[in-house]
């Protein structure tokens, strides 16, 4: 027996029409950012939803700001629950974008936490260190704040670990050392400003990571072409492009997501990439890379105004972010049907090391390619090849048997 589908009693049209001349300025504003027809109708649909609540809530036009903010704690849960409020979302930009309704005032991370403030722009000119690394750090140690205030005196060395534990107990080994390197890095700052006691940075507890305990996490070359080969076509054209750059050169997520086109040299046949701690090194580009590259630009890249080189597929349309990187791998891997625990993109970089040394490549240059400043990174994927490990043996301290 077939479900019937009741159809509300109002159409959309007359549900929405309070909010006129305005949707249909909205449904232009979407087709210029490439959304598709049936995509333009649904949001539509789910905005003559969400109206009908912020309506009856007793707001209009001019308090649709208000109303987005009321809305939210009726508009959660789940993706198809959440989806009214997303739209409203846009239509509020739209809104925004026109001067009908105020610009977004949100406080700025110095007139909030304006110590966390200082600590990243210290961070960032003094170490070096990316600005994904520290929107990392960061949500530590806004939690950290809330816990134990702003006033580096209330940092006691009882007070450290336990927020430290506390905060580690509901995660993995992984986040639980995210939060030890995050916390001590801004105790270490904070000691070196003269703001906290020298050894403060020692209260923040250990936990385990026995370097070399472990082998790399990576796939088979039998895995990695079945991989590639759920890419073909035209309509895949980007996700080709940025596998081989995983796959092949052992580019993390976030470099691959940042690639634009000043940091490629055609005529050299290399690329540019900014490491962990913007230094800027070259690694050449291979021909079946580049000409995958070249592919996605000429025949399948959105034309926008950005000098990023991989834009999403569908609108809006934007650049890549790390995490959506990450999305491709994993759709590929259930494309292909690979069972793996390892579902990021960073286990293609560590099968572009495995490849690289079992095809003969050195230690030092396999460190080189994944631009590696300690040797001792390097020497895990030494255990991916029983030969290779002479390289890194320790002599036998002991005495000979007899």
């Amino acid at each position: 027996m077939t479900k019937r589908k009741y159809r509300h009693r109002r159409s959309v049209n007359v549900r929405i029409n309070w909010l006129q001349p305005h949707v249909d300025g909205f449904k232009h504003w979407l087709v210029q950012r490439n959304y598709s027809a049936a995509t333009i109708t649904e949001v539509v649909r789910l905005l003559a939803l969400w109206g009908d609540w912020v309506r009856a809530a007793g707001h209009d036009v001019d308090t649709l700001t208000a109303g987005l903010s009321a809305s939210a704690s009726v508009f959660h849960g789940n993706r198809t629950a959440r989806a009214p409020q997303g739209a409203a979302k846009l239509f509020v930009e739209y809104l925004r974008e026109l001067d009908i309704l105020p610009p977004e005032q949100r406080p700025s991370l110095d007139e909030t936490w304006p110590e966390l403030a200082t600590f990243r722009r210290w961070m960032r000119e003094q170490r070096g260190v990316k600005a994904s690394t520290l929107d990392t750090y960061q949500a530590v140690l806004v939690k950290f704040m809330m816990s134990l205030g702003a006033d580096p005196a209330a940092y006691t060395a009882s007070a450290i670990r336990m927020f430290v534990l506390e905060s580690a107990k509901p995660h993995g080994r992984h986040w639980a050392q995210s939060i030890t390197v995050a916390t001590r890095a801004y105790l270490k700052y904070l000691v070196a400003m003269g703001k906290c006691p020298a050894g403060r940075e020692h209260a923040v507890p250990n936990f385990a990571s026995w370097q070399l305990v472990t082998t790399p996490r990576f796939l088979a070359q039998s895995d990695i072409d079945r991989l590639l080969a759920t890419c073909d076509g035209e309509s895949r054209l980007r996700d080709r492009a940025v596998m081989l750059l995983l796959a092949r050169l052992g580019l993390r997520a976030s470099e691959v997501s940042t690639l634009s086109f000043d940091d490629i040299d055609w005529r050299n046949g290399r690329i540019a990439l900014i490491g962990k701690v913007r230094r800027e090194e070259w690694l050449p580009l291979p021909q079946e890379v580049g000409d995958a590259i070249l592919a996605y630009i000429e025949r399948a890249r959105p034309r926008i105004a950005t000098t990023r080189v991989f834009l999403t597929d569908i609108a809006p349309i934007r650049p890549l972010s790390r995490i959506a990187v990450k999305c491709i791998v994993r759709r590929a891997l259930d494309r292909a049907g690979i069972e793996s625990i390892h579902r990021g993109a960073h286990v293609l970089r560590h099968s572009a090391a495995t490849a690289m040394l079992r095809n003969g490549a050195s230690l030092a240059g396999v460190g080189a390619v994944l631009r590696h400043r300690s040797p001792s990174t390097t020497a895990l994927y030494a255990k991916v090849d029983i030969g290779l490990l002479s390289e890194i043996a320790q002599p036998w301290g002991g005495r000979l048997p007899c």
